[in-house]
C-alpha cells in the first residue's frame, strides 16, 4: 500500500476512518440545523487527530514524496464530494444565492428586506422560503461577498453549485498553504491538518459557508508578503475583509513597520469594492449592527470568559463594555507588540496565529464554522491547544443559544489548560538549551 500511496498503514486507517464516517454523515443528515452534525464531527476527530500526530510527530517516511501528497489530497477532496449533495445544516446559503439574483435583476443588495414587495418578482419555492430573517433583516454580507454571490449564481442558483465554489476556493487556500510551507521548509505533507480537519468538510463543503473566501485571501496574503509584494498582499487582505471582517485583526502580522504599500493598498482595495453599492448610503453595513444585538454580543451572551468572571463577580450586562475595552488593549498590545518586534522580512504566520487565537477565545463565537479559520495556521503550527479547540467547538451544535458557562467549559476549558502547558513545556525547552550552548561549546 505505501508503495502505491506513499502512506502508512496507520494514516491509511485513519484515512478509511474519516471516508466512512463521512459517508455515514452525508447519509444521515437530512435536514437544516440537524445538531447530529455535531456528533459526526466529534466522532471524525478522533482518526483526524491520529493522522496529524503520525505527519507532525511520527517516524519521517509516514508520509513523504509526491504519492503521499497526492494520497492526502485526494483523500481530502473525495470527503467533500462525499458531502457536496447533501442538505446544508445552515440556511446561510440561501441568502447567498438571493443576493445573487437580486444583484443579477440590477438592483442592489442593500436596499430591501427579502420579503419587500420591490423584490416580489423574484421569489420562487426553491430559495425564498428558507432565506433566514427574511422579513426583517437585510443582508450582512460584505462587498465582496455579493461579488463571489453574483458571479457564482451567473452559472447556477442551485446550492450545490454554490457549495461546490466553496470547495473550488478551499483549492485556492490548499494551494497558498502548499506553496507557504514550501517556503518554509517544511514538510508537504503538513496540508493534511487542513485537508482532513473535519471542520472545514462540514462548513464548507457541507453548508457552503462563505468563510473560506476569506480563509483563502488571507493566506494569499500571506503568501504574497512571504514573496516580499506588500501591495499584493494588502489587497488580498483588503478583499478578505470585505467577504468577512475577522482576517482585519490579522493585519499586524502582515504589516512592516515604516511601510506605507501594504495598508495603502489595503485601504485603496477596501473603497473599490465598496464603490459599486454605494448608492445604498449608510445601508452598505447591511444588519451587522443589529446582529450583533440579536445574537447577545453586545451584552456579553457566550462568551466564555465573561460569563466565568460573572460565575465569580456579580456583574450586570451593561458591564460588558468594560470587559470589551480590555479585551480590546489586549488585541492592541499584542499587535504593538508583534508590528515592533524584530523578525525576518517574510510573513509573521506565528504572529496571525496569536491573533487570530486570542481574539476568538476573547470573544468565543456562538458558531462552529467561525473557528475554520483557526485550521490553516495549525498546517505551519500544530498547537495542541488549538487543535483541540478547532475539534471541541462543534460541541455548539448541540449546545443551547447562546452557549451557557457549563457548554462552554468542555471547549475553553481544556483548550486553556494545553495551551499553557504547552507554553511551559517550551519555555523549559528553551531554557534548556540555552543551558546547554555554552557545556557544548
Amino acid at each position: 500500500m505505501k508503495r502505491l500511496t506513499g502512506l502508512d498503514w496507520p494514516l491509511w486507517a485513519s484515512a478509511v476512518c474519516l471516508l466512512a464516517l463521512s459517508l455515514a454523515g452525508a447519509v444521515a443528515i437530512t435536514h437544516f440545523d440537524d445538531p447530529n452534525v455535531g456528533f459526526v464531527l466529534l466522532l471524525q476527530s478522533a482518526p483526524y487527530a491520529v493522522a496529524a500526530w503520525l505527519v507532525v510527530c511520527g517516524k519521517p517516511d509516514t508520509a513523504t514524496g509526491g504519492r503521499a501528497l497526492a494520497s492526502i489530497l485526494i483523500v481530502g477532496l473525495a470527503m467533500r464530494l462525499l458531502l457536496l449533495p447533501g442538505t446544508p445544516i445552515s440556511t446561510d446559503i440561501f441568502r447567498y444565492i438571493w443576493d445573487g439574483r437580486v444583484q443579477a435583476a440590477g438592483i442592489n443588495p442593500y436596499l430591501y428586506l427579502p420579503s419587500d414587495a420591490a423584490l416580489t418578482d423574484l421569489r420562487d419555492s426553491a430559495i425564498y422560503p428558507y432565506i433566514n430573517r427574511a422579513d426583517y433583516a437585510p443582508t450582512i454580507y460584505p462587498p465582496a461577498s455579493q461579488m463571489i454571490f453574483y458571479l457564482v449564481t451567473r452559472i447556477s442558483e442551485a446550492p450545490v453549485a454554490m457549495k461546490a465554489a466553496m470547495v473550488a476556493l478551499e483549492g485556492v487556500a490548499v494551494w497558498a498553504i502548499l506553496q507557504l510551507l514550501a517556503a518554509r521548509g517544511l514538510p508537504r505533507s503538513r496540508v493534511l491538518l487542513y485537508a482532513w480537519h473535519p471542520l472545514p468538510l462540514w462548513e464548507f463543503a457541507r453548508s457552503g459557508h462563505i468563510d473560506i473566501a476569506a480563509i483563502a485571501f488571507l493566506l494569499l496574503a500571506f503568501l504574497a508578503m512571504e514573496r516580499r509584494s506588500p501591495i499584493l498582499a494588502g489587497m488580498a487582505l483588503g478583499a478578505g475583509v470585505l467577504v468577512k471582517y475577522f482576517p482585519v485583526v490579522t493585519g499586524p502580522a502582515l504589516y512592516k513597520r515604516w511601510d506605507w504599500r501594504f495598508p495603502s493598498a489595503f485601504i485603496a482595495t477596501a473603497a473599490v469594492l465598496y464603490l459599486p453599492y454605494v448608492g445604498a448610503g449608510t445601508k452598505v453595513f447591511g444588519f451587522l449592527g443589529r446582529y450583533i444585538t440579536e445574537e447577545g454580543i453586545d451584552k456579553g451572551s457566550g462568551v466564555f470568559f465573561w460569563q466565568l468572571l460573572g460565575a465569580v463577580f456579580p456583574l450586570s450586562a451593561p458591564a460588558f463594555v468594560f470587559y470589551v475595552a480590555a479585551a480590546v488593549t489586549l488585541m492592541a498590545v499584542l499587535a504593538l507588540l508583534i508590528v515592533m518586534r524584530d523578525r525576518k522580512p517574510d510573513a509573521d504566520l506565528a504572529g496571525a496565529m496569536l491573533l487570530a487565537v486570542t481574539f476568538t477565545l476573547l470573544f468565543s463565537p456562538h458558531y462552529a464554522w467561525y473557528f475554520a479559520w483557526l485550521v490553516p495556521f495549525l498546517c505551519f503550527y500544530p498547537v495542541v491547544g488549538v487543535l483541540y479547540l478547532t475539534c471541541a467547538c462543534s460541541y455548539l451544535y448541540f449546545a443551547h443559544w447562546p452557549p451557557t458557562l457549563s457548554e462552554g467549559l468542555p471547549i475553553y476549558g481544556p483548550c486553556i489548560l494545553i495551551l499553557i502547558a504547552e507554553f511551559v513545556v517550551r519555555g523549559r525547552r528553551k531554557l534548556e538549551t540555552r543551558h546547554a550552548d555554552p557545556i557544548a561549546a
